[in-house]
């Protein structure tokens, strides 16, 4: 079964939108495993800071579908992607990685490029899947960290109470086309 590899982040009512986004990935993705909760800076705008974490779960569920679910989730919780990239968000969830796939794939560039950009979304990576080799660069998660400039960037673990009461996002919203 292929690997997933997703990344999630928010700034607006971040613990508890980190709460119902991973509520929901677990719903849909039994055994999903997730990084420790890492906080950080804003990048590319002025901002609150973010929340961001890593999940890994195993799917046979074809990426368009993947794609869609993921939407679904970041739509229920109120993301608005009308805003600018680089803006607050209440929820941010992309693919990091499908398996072993490489290249442009349902659309989106695989693995992602963030994965060697940021350290919100290197560090929870390689803290989860430390032997994972990068499709494109074969070069292990935790030799891509070692080599990582972390003073571009701060970024700390944050201890993060995952069984606070949250209610769950409402299902019965429709996506927008």
């Amino acid at each position: 079964m292929p690997l997933l590899t997703l990344s999630l982040g928010s700034n607006i009512d971040a613990d508890a939108n980190i709460r119902k986004a991973v509520a929901e990935l677990r719903t849909r993705f039994p055994g999903l495993r997730c990084s420790s909760v890492y906080e950080s800076e804003s990048v590319g705008f002025e901002g609150d800071n973010f929340l961001n974490l890593v999940t890994v779960a195993e799917t046979e569920k074809a990426l368009p579908d993947l794609l869609r679910e993921i939407k679904a989730i970041e739509y229920a919780l109120g993301r608005d992607r009308s805003q600018p990239k680089f803006s607050s968000r209440c929820i941010d969830i992309d693919i990091l990685t499908y398996g072993e796939l490489s290249g442009e794939h349902a659309g989106i560039l695989l693995p992602r490029g963030e994965i060697l950009e940021h350290a919100f979304v290197l560090q929870p990576l390689a803290e989860i899947l430390p032997d994972m080799k990068h499709p494109s660069t074969g070069r292990t998660l935790t030799e891509h960290w070692d080599a990582f400039n972390k003073t571009g960037q701060k970024l700390w673990r944050r201890n993060f109470d995952w069984y606070a009461h949250t209610a769950p996002p409402t299902a019965a919203r429709a996506e927008p086309d």
